[in-house]
């Protein structure tokens, strides 16, 4: 089970490689999308507060001081 924390890297990878790819192919205004998240992780390294780090915590993923001291996290 991914932890808060791996889970948060991935998406924001995730929306800006989109976002990227959509900007190249459909219209540049997409690049405004790659802006507004890493404007989200910047203010976040400041404010100790995510909006998605929110949600993935009420959607029930435990972050890593949750987990137990291997690998895996652990299940509730």
């Amino acid at each position: 089970m991914m932890t808060v924390e791996r889970s948060l890297r991935g998406i924001a990878g995730s929306f800006v490689l989109l976002s990227v790819l959509l900007a190249h192919y459909h219209s540049p205004y997409w690049l405004l999308f790659t802006g507004f998240v890493g404007a989200n992780l910047l203010q976040s390294a400041f404010t100790d507060w995510c909006p998605m780090i929110t949600l993935l915590r009420k959607l029930g993923v435990k972050s890593q001081a949750d987990c137990t001291g291997g690998v895996t996290c652990c299940a509730k």
